[in-house]
This record gives C-alpha cells, sequence and structure tokens, in this order.
C-alpha cells in the first residue's frame, strides 16, 4: 500500500496534467459542435484524445520504471518519450488515414491546444507541489 501511495505522489503533476487535459478535450468538443458541426466535435475529441493517450503512456512508463541512478533516470525519460512520440504519430497517421470527415482544423488545433496544456499545467503542478 505505501508503494502504490507513493508511485501516486510522485507522479501527481503528470495524474493533474491527464485530468485537465481530459477536462479540455471535452469542453473543446462541445464548444467546436455549437459552432462547427458533429465532424468538428469529433475532430477536436479525436486531436485532444492523441494527446491524452500519449501522454497516459509516458506516465505509464515513468511509473513502472524504477530509476536508482541518473543514467537509468535519463534511459527511461528518453524511452518514454520516444514511445510517446511513436504512439502520437501514429495516432495521427490513423486519423486522416480512417476518418475521411476530419476536419483538419479542429483535428490539429485540439491536439497542439493539449500539447500545450501539457507543458502550462506540468510546471504549474510540479510549482505547487514544492
Amino acid at each position: 500500500m505505501l508503494k502504490i501511495k507513493h508511485a501516486l505522489d510522485k507522479n501527481r503533476p503528470f495524474y493533474i496534467v491527464l485530468y485537465v487535459q481530459s477536462i479540455s478535450v471535452i469542453v473543446s468538443a462541445i464548444i467546436l459542435w455549437l459552432f462547427l458541426d458533429l465532424h468538428g466535435a469529433l475532430s477536436a475529441l479525436l486531436g485532444g484524445s492523441v494527446s491524452v493517450v500519449s501522454t497516459a503512456a509516458f506516465v505509464m512508463i515513468i511509473s513502472i520504471s524504477k530509476g536508482y541512478t541518473a543514467g537509468d533516470t535519463v534511459r527511461i525519460a528518453l524511452r518514454a518519450e520516444a514511445v510517446k512520440i511513436i504512439i502520437i504519430v501514429s495516432l495521427l497517421w490513423m486519423v486522416f488515414k480512417f476518418y475521411e470527415n476530419v476536419n483538419a482544423i479542429a483535428f490539429i488545433g485540439a491536439f497542439i491546444f493539449n500539447v500545450l496544456i501539457y507543458s502550462m499545467v506540468l510546471l504549474v503542478a510540479d510549482y505547487k507541489k514544492r
């Protein structure tokens, strides 16, 4: 039980980022549904979800890995970042390949918006931890 609590405390900023990203995906999809059509909302939902899924994969890799030395920590971070990039590229390709009615502006816009949220919220969550 103590190890689980330690893992949650250690990765708390990432869980805050996932929460805020998930909320922003839903809100942006609802807003675009009001101003555009259903395909615009689905495109925003898919674009934001690409960022959320890749962040979740990053957090899972960081959470299960144990970096005992500085070299291990850097190696784990690089591996997690590589997996995140592979997931992002794969999901972006899959959406453009298989979803014919994608609204590219809404899709890429929601993706970029969530990437910016990732960096801003991560900095704020880490700052509040101190």
